[in-house]
C-alpha cells in the first residue's frame, strides 16, 4: 500500500511531462506538414543530376 504513495506522484509527473512535450511540439510546428515529406519521395528530381 505504501508503494501507491510513490507511484501516484511519479505517474502525475510523467503525465505532466508528456503534456508539456505535446504542446511544445505543436507550438514549434512539428505537425504542420505531415504529408509533404512523404510526397517528396515520389517526385522526380532530374534537375539534381
Amino acid at each position: 500500500m505504501n508503494i501507491i504513495f510513490l507511484l501516484i506522484p511519479i505517474s502525475l509527473g510523467l503525465l505532466g511531462l508528456i503534456i508539456w512535450a505535446f504542446f511544445w511540439a505543436i507550438k514549434s510546428g512539428q505537425f504542420d506538414d505531415l504529408e509533404g515529406p512523404a510526397h517528396e519521395i515520389l517526385m522526380d528530381d532530374d534537375k539534381l543530376r
